[in-house]
């Protein structure tokens, strides 16, 4: 039996062309997956107009309102009842679909998430986690945005999940964890990064290696990055600016002279190779961690192909839910604290 995605179609800053442009691509490389598109029925059958294959293997849910960048989480909770993004979400709670994914308003989705999918049994608040290129292949960043303000004690439920997540996704055997700080040594940061650190510490079965700053991320100091949703969200968002910059500053360069075009034209292939790297589309598709469902998010001003990878995330944990179990090992972890 095909795999169900429910699409928040109304979200994102381009919406609802670059969700539907990145199913179509999601299909081309996933045969086996349904979709249930969440929004202005109208706007959306005639976007499917373009993508006859999408609309075979889609069904449109229309919704009467939308959940803007503009939207407050509050106001997503308790008068927007018919937004796209609150039907899309309950498709997976209903067990209608197996997992969400969505654009949208990023604290509005993880209220909506929150309330309707539940929280991980001793989770107090969910995390955005993500998946950072490094020097060795991948790091795993929480939280990425979902909470601009941590207490220690989520912080060190961070940690956790992180660790189940790097054990699990990413195959490695015992994580490194570190606290994402100003500085390294034991007496930098302020009173939350302190004394979450004396928690991290105390956590068994946890290999918590201390601070790391903000340039060992992608050198790869450590599995698992763990850090406050403000500090999280910023940078990642440098990470990605720093990115484009590379990519404008060689294209640039090797444009602007016979002898960088000539330079070009013999390393293209290395070139390539390191823009696919880097390339922050490749890495789009966060998930919303410490959930009784599958909830991913997609950067707001994802393209097509920035969307699309955000789909796959979302069928990759979905066809390994069982595997990968998750929530019952962070639920486990969690109790033994």
């Amino acid at each position: 039996m095909s795999l169900c995605v429910s699409l928040d179609v109304m979200g994102g800053d381009q919406a609802p062309s670059i969700v539907l442009d990145g199913a179509e691509l999601a299909l081309q490389e996933v045969k086996d997956v349904r979709f249930h598109l969440y929004g202005d029925k109208n706007l959306i059958k005639s976007q499917l107009s373009k993508h006859p294959f999408l609309s075979s293997k889609s069904e449109i849910f229309h919704c009467t309102e939308v959940v803007t960048s503009d939207t407050k989480p509050v106001d997503a909770l308790r008068r927007l009842k018919d937004s796209s993004m609150r039907r899309a979400i309950e498709a997976v709670a209903e067990g209608k679909c197996d997992a969400v994914v969505s654009a949208g308003n990023t604290g509005a989705y993880m209220a909506l998430s929150k309330i309707t999918l539940k929280s991980l049994d001793g989770i107090d608040r969910p995390a955005i986690a993500a998946l950072l290129p490094t020097v060795h292949g991948y790091c795993i960043g929480l939280d990425m945005g979902a909470n601009l303000e941590c207490t220690a004690e989520n912080l060190m439920q961070f940690a956790v999940m992180g660790d189940v997540m790097a054990r699990r996704m990413l195959g490695v055997k015992n994580p490194t964890i570190g606290l994402l700080n100003v500085g390294t040594e034991e007496v930098k940061g302020h009173a939350i990064v302190q004394h979450a650190s004396q928690l991290m510490k105390e956590i068994p079965d946890i290999n918590y290696v201390g601070f790391v700053e903000g340039d060992d991320i992608n050198h790869g100091v450590a599995d698992v990055v763990v850090t406050d949703g403000f500090t999280g969200n910023v940078s990642l968002k440098t990470l990605e600016g720093a990115a484009q910059f590379i990519f404008s500053t060689i294209r640039n360069t090797m444009e602007s002279s016979i002898l960088g075009k000539l330079s070009y034209l013999v390393g293209h292939k290395s070139f390539k190779n390191i823009k696919n790297r880097l390339d922050p589309r490749k890495y789009n598709g966060a998930t919303f961690l410490g959930l009784k469902g599958i909830a991913v998010k997609s950067h707001g001003g994802a393209d097509a192909v920035a969307f699309a990878n955000a789909i796959k995330v979302a069928i990759n944990l979905a066809k390994n839910s069982d595997t990968l179990n998750l929530g019952q090992e962070i639920e486990e972890k969690i109790k033994e604290l």
